[in-house]
């Protein structure tokens, strides 16, 4: 009779726990925050001009000392390919170009004045807070900073 009660605690945890991981997986499904539960492979591309000259972003970004998901390669550097390579569960925020600025030692707004930004040909105002896509071409236009 105890191994019969046993058993059908067992069946009932595993039943029980099975619901749980099902309703979880759900629930990551349906998060507006979430951008991919599996993780991303994407590239989009980043433009930095000053004055109308554009500003090469170095090759290995990222790479160097800790491997970040978020990072530029020596082959496609100078055409402002970022490689976005995260495993996983991917947030929003995980993706925002803040992120990428944080990770190349660079302030957004350090490259001059009177910022703006295209995000494919489009204007935008989210800067830092922009959440990147896959293919997306970001274009930052800047005025030097004059010298008082």
């Amino acid at each position: 009779m105890k191994s019969v009660s046993m058993k059908w605690w067992f069946i009932g945890g595993i039943i029980v726990i099975g619901i749980l991981f099902l309703w979880s997986l759900a629930l990551q499904k349906s998060d507006p925050n979430v951008v991919a539960t599996n993780g991303i492979h994407w590239h989009p591309q980043l433009h930095i001009y000053v004055d109308g000259e554009e500003q090469l972003i170095p090759e290995n970004v990222g790479l160097i000392g800790e491997h970040q998901p978020m990072h530029t390669h020596v082959e496609d550097a100078a055409k402002g390919v970022l490689h976005f390579e995260f495993e996983g569960r991917v947030k929003k925020d995980d993706t925002r170009l803040g992120r990428f600025f944080d990770i190349w030692g660079k302030d957004i707004r350090s490259f001059g004045e009177n910022i703006r930004m295209t995000v494919n040909g489009k204007e935008n105002t989210e800067y830092e807070k922009y959440i990147v896509h896959e293919q997306d071409v970001i274009e930052l236009y800047y005025e030097a900073k004059k010298e008082i």
